[in-house]
Parts: structure tokens; C-alpha cells; sequence
């Protein structure tokens, strides 16, 4: 009895604000470990039979391996199909952007059952507005200056325009603050959370892409082609030669389709590089003329887009037998482009598989029969669109005469004067004018 008394006069003894919030941890709803153990614990969901009625009849005769073999097939040709549409139509884009956005905040919804949370469906989207409206002022800013400096009231968004974004944050911000909850503390700021990161994966990955297809729709349509070529080929090869598995997360793929894939993406990159380097509506890039108060996308093709001739080595010359071969040098470029697409590209895959596996949910949604939603398709994509961004700014990207002299344009007549005179001083210096060019 005495050494029971000893034991519990010795026993630490919890402080106050310990056992209060221990208390308040059990009335703030569910914690970080409840909503995990409980994610970890839900079964995987059953994915319902989503292909067209019309494709199951046609197929009903071919075993389940074939039968989807043709099913992503066909769908596959439909949404190229698609894909081209959506470059004719433009600002169709955005569309894709949204519907990627409403499909990652729909899991966090459904994982978390946070329907009930206050304003925050609401909030979600207005910080997707409102990313995107900086985002996209940028851009219309940075590329289009003149036609900005021209109209009033573009002009005036234009000079305010980080402050109206930062304000329309702001007010989210402070709505989101008055929207808390005790009994969902945790839980609020866990969807906070993730719609952050759900607005840098989409919104600023789908900037880079605007950025690009400014640059000319050459650098839009080859990335995104040679990892759709990849995503096809990689399929194909692994379902015909298939055997050793290449990474725990994805079981379906394999070493052989990795392989195969990116040497047949290499050969598509160079022939559709080839092809698209002769027109200009995809080589040049997009411009807004003074002249005919139009966007136009016509310019004399750059060296890059020139046909040269090159040496070909000595070891390959012995196996063709050619000694020169007449190629575009975008054709080089186009080599990086689909090396990425196939090495690094199948990356982003494995990322969302991984997400989708921690999560225990088979695809994003259920959008494309066979495919999943758009954000399946689009998982590569992305991480495509940050590099070839990122390769256009460190190997192509030059300065720009034209953005140059449309902001020297809109600067008081004093300080064109002064810069006129500089620049004069700096060509004598060079010998690139001389003292009579100047005394006249």
C-alpha cells in the first residue's frame, strides 16, 4: 500500500491548458489521424462499367483485354479528334484548366467529407478566379502593351493590376478567417491547404502554356504531341511485348513499353517537327498589329526555322551512306523536347497515380470512358509545360526588339530624347556611326 502511495505521489501530474486542449482536440471534429486512418481504411471504390453502350455490343464477342484495347483506342482517336478542336478554338483552354481544378477539389471534398464546411466551395473557386486573373493580366500585359497603353481603361487595370489582385486575395483571405468554425478548425484549413496546392499544380502550369503558345504554336503542339505519342506508344509496346514491370506505382507498365515509347516519340518528334518548321502560322509567334488593329502571326521564320545542312558523322555515314543531311534546327531542339516527354513526362503519371493510390480512388473522375477525367490525361502534360517553358527562356528566348520599342513608345517625349541621344553616343563609340552621320 505504501508503495502504491509512493508510485502515485510520484506520478507527473498534467497542467491545465494540457487537459484543455486535449478537450478541444476531441470537440474540433475529426483530427488529422481520424480523417487518415479513415481515408487508409475506405475500401476502393468499384468503378462502374462507363463505356458507350454502342462500343459494348461491338465488342461483346473479344475478351476483356482486347475488348478494352479497342475501347482506348477508339477514345484515344476521339480525343486527339478533340485536342485539335480545342487548338482551333483558343481560349477553349480554360475550359480544360477549370474542369482540372473542379476534379482535384472534388477528391478532397469527397476524402474529407467537407461539404458541409462553410463558404468553402464558394471560396474555392474565387481564388481560382482570382489566380487566374492575375495570371492572365500578366500575360495580356507583357505580350500586349501597345494595344494596353491605347485603351483607358485596360491601361489603368494594367498599372493597378498587382494591387487589384493582391486586394481580391486579400478579401478571400479575410472570408475565409470569418468563415472558421471551432468544431472544424483542422478540417477547414486542411481544404485551405489543398486548394493551394491545387492552384500551383493547374493555374501556373496552364500559365507556362499560354507563355509557350505565345512563343508560336509550334512549341505548344509538339511538347503536348510527343507525350500523347509516348502515352500511345508505351500502351502499345507494353501490350504486345510487355513483361518486366517498371514501377510498383503503376503495375500495368512496363520496361518495354518504356522503351519502346521513347524511341518511337523521338522518330514522331523529328518528322512533326519537320513538318510544322515549313508554316509560319506555327512558327511565328503571336503579335498585335498597330497597322490593322488586329493580333496577327505572320513574320519571317527565324534562323531556327531555316533549313541548314549538317555533316553527318563518319559512323553513320558508313551505315546510310550519306555524307550531309538538310534538316531544321528546331528538329535538334524538337530531340530534347521528346527525350523529356518520354523519360521525365511518365513522372508526372506516377505522381498522380501515386496521389490517386493514396487517396484509393482509381481515376480522377470518370469524364472520358476508359480514360478517367481530364486530369488523367493532362498529368504529364504539366510537368511538359513547366520544362518547355523553362528551355525556351534558357536556349531560345533572345531579347525583344519589337516588346522593346512598344514601351519606348508610351515613355515622355524627353525621355525618348534621352535615350535617342544615348544610344546614338553608344553607336559612335562602336564605329557603327560616324561624326558626319552626326553633324547631319
Amino acid at each position: 500500500m505504501t508503495e502504491l502511495r509512493q508510485r502515485v505521489a510520484h506520478e507527473p501530474v498534467a497542467p491545465p491548458e494540457d487537459k484543455e486542449s486535449e478537450s478541444e482536440a476531441k470537440v474540433d471534429g475529426e483530427t488529422a489521424s481520424d480523417s487518415e486512418s479513415r481515408a487508409e481504411s475506405a475500401p476502393l471504390p468499384v468503378s462502374a462499367d462507363d463505356t458507350p453502350e454502342v462500343l459494348n455490343r461491338a465488342l461483346s464477342n473479344l475478351s476483356s483485354r482486347w475488348k478494352n484495347w479497342w475501347v482506348r483506342g477508339i477514345l484515344t482517336l476521339a480525343m486527339i479528334a478533340f485536342f485539335f478542336i480545342i487548338i482551333y478554338l483558343g481560349p477553349m483552354v480554360l475550359m480544360i484548366i477549370i474542369k482540372c481544378f473542379h476534379e482535384i477539389i472534388t477528391i478532397g471534398y469527397n476524402v474529407y467529407h467537407s461539404y458541409d464546411l462553410p463558404w468553402f466551395r464558394t471560396l474555392s473557386w474565387y481564388f481560382l478566379l482570382c489566380v487566374n486573373y492575375f495570371f492572365y493580366g500578366e500575360t495580356v500585359t507583357d505580350y500586349f502593351f501597345t494595344l494596353v497603353q491605347r485603351e483607358e481603361p485596360l491601361r489603368i487595370l494594367s498599372k493597378y493590376h498587382r494591387f487589384i489582385s493582391f486586394t481580391l486575395y486579400l478579401i478571400g483571405f479575410c472570408m475565409f478567417v470569418l468563415s472558421l468554425v471551432k468544431k472544424h478548425y483542422r478540417l477547414q484549413f486542411y481544404m485551405f491547404g489543398w486548394t493551394h496546392v491545387t492552384l500551383l499544380i493547374v493555374v501556373t502550369q496552364s500559365h507556362l502554356v499560354i507563355h509557350n503558345l505565345f512563343e508560336g504554336m509550334i512549341w505548344f503542339i509538339v511538347p503536348i504531341s510527343c507525350v500523347i505519342c509516348n502515352d500511345i506508344m508505351a500502351y502499345m509496346f507494353g501490350f504486345f511485348f510487355g513483361r518486366t514491370p517498371l514501377i510498383k506505382l503503376s503495375p500495368k507498365k512496363t520496361w518495354e513499353g518504356f522503351i519502346g515509347g521513347f524511341f518511337a516519340t523521338v522518330v514522331f518528334g523529328l518528322l512533326l517537327s519537320y513538318v510544322m518548321s515549313g508554316y509560319r502560322c506555327f512558327v511565328c509567334p503571336v503579335e498585335y498589329n498597330n497597322d490593322t488593329n488586329s493580333f496577327t502571326v505572320d513574320c519571317e521564320p527565324s534562323d531556327l526555322f531555316r533549313l541548314q545542312e549538317y555533316n553527318i558523322p563518319g559512323v553513320i555515314q558508313s551505315v546510310i551512306g550519306w555524307k550531309t543531311v538538310r534538316m531544321y534546327p528546331f528538329q535538334i531542339h524538337s530531340i530534347a523536347l521528346s527525350t523529356f516527354a518520354s523519360l521525365i513526362g511518365p513522372f508526372g503519371g506516377f505522381f498522380a497515380s501515386g496521389f490517386k493510390r493514396a487517396f484509393k480512388i482509381k481515376d480522377f473522375a470518370n469524364t472520358i470512358p476508359g480514360h478517367g477525367g481530364i486530369m488523367d490525361r493532362f498529368d504529364c502534360q504539366y510537368l511538359m509545360a513547366t520544362f518547355v517553358n523553362v528551355y525556351i527562356a534558357s536556349f531560345i528566348r533572345g531579347p525583344n526588339p519589337s516588346k522593346l520599342i512598344q514601351q519606348f513608345l508610351t515613355l515622355r517625349p524627353d525621355q525618348q530624347l534621352h535615350i535617342f541621344n544615348t544610344l546614338r553616343s553608344h553607336l559612335i563609340d562602336k564605329g557603327m556611326l560616324t561624326s558626319t552621320t552626326e553633324d547631319e
